[in-house]
């Protein structure tokens, strides 16, 4: 089986089994050779915590997995801006999850928004920070509460969502 498959299979068996929490499973860093945005996509949807490309230095696929490990995920830097582009339009047209995220991201406090709104256009914690005057400990606790009003996995699944529901666009 490939990546993607192995990937579906691991958190399928992961979730049969007792968690401690839902952020305490297994976390998954796909690695490729192939830099095609449909591979990306599908690792995502796999449930996937991080793509990266086999060329990548080994401090970046280090610092990959200790982001991973934190909670965050990870997608390739030459592959997060040709994905979004491409699927954003797939996402609001095609999503049933769309109108079920809408509520969610209706939950949201306005500065939880404004915080999702900046981890959606891909901006990591100390960037927001600056962005809104906040500390990086402020942003962290609001990353949390976005994650678990959307139900969200990680960032990549609360940038889908923003996505899905128009709250970004390419």
């Amino acid at each position: 089986m490939d990546g993607i498959e192995a990937t579906r299979q691991i958190l399928k068996q992961a979730a049969g089994k007792p968690a401690q929490t839902e952020r305490s499973g297994p976390k998954i860093v796909v690695l490729t050779t192939f830099d095609l945005d449909e591979y990306a996509l599908a690792a995502i949807q796999a449930g996937a915590s991080g793509f990266l490309l086999k060329d990548a230095p080994p401090e970046e696929l280090l610092e990959a997995i200790r982001t991973v490990y934190r909670g965050d995920a990870v997608i390739a830097p030459s592959t997060t801006r040709r994905l979004l582009d491409h699927v954003a339009p797939m996402l609001r047209r095609s999503s049933p999850a769309a109108g079920t995220n809408a509520g969610s991201v209706g939950s949201l406090t306005v500065r939880e928004r404004e915080v999702f709104e900046l981890i959606a256009r891909g901006l990591s914690n100390p960037e927001i920070a600056g962005s809104l005057y906040l500390s990086e400990a402020t942003v962290k606790t609001h990353v949390g509460h976005i994650l678990a009003k959307l139900k969200a996995r990680d960032r990549v699944q609360a940038v889908l969502i923003a996505y899905e529901t128009g709250v970004v666009h390419p």
